[in-house]
């Protein structure tokens, strides 16, 4: 496993070390527990932005294939 050195504050050093305490983990599994969380958040977030974006151009496809239809109805042609 690799070493990594993180500089903190006071107040961040204490959370962490709060965190560990409390959930009976070194301060190292907190961390890395915390950037896995991180990582797995980022990536629901490029999925979310993903579907949200494709979602607007459905809309606006479905709302140009209404438009159409909608002219159909209006073709000259009288209801009997």
């Amino acid at each position: 496993m690799h070493t990594v050195t993180l500089k903190a504050d006071n107040q961040l050093y204490q959370q962490i070390s709060q965190m560990a305490e409390e959930l009976h983990l070194s301060k190292s599994e907190v961390i890395r527990k915390a950037l896995a969380d991180y990582q797995e958040n980022l990536y629901k977030n490029k999925v979310k932005h993903a579907l949200q974006s494709a979602s607007l151009k459905v809309r606006d496809a479905n709302a140009s294939l209404n438009s159409k239809f909608d002219m159909l109805t209006l073709d000259g042609l009288d209801n009997v």
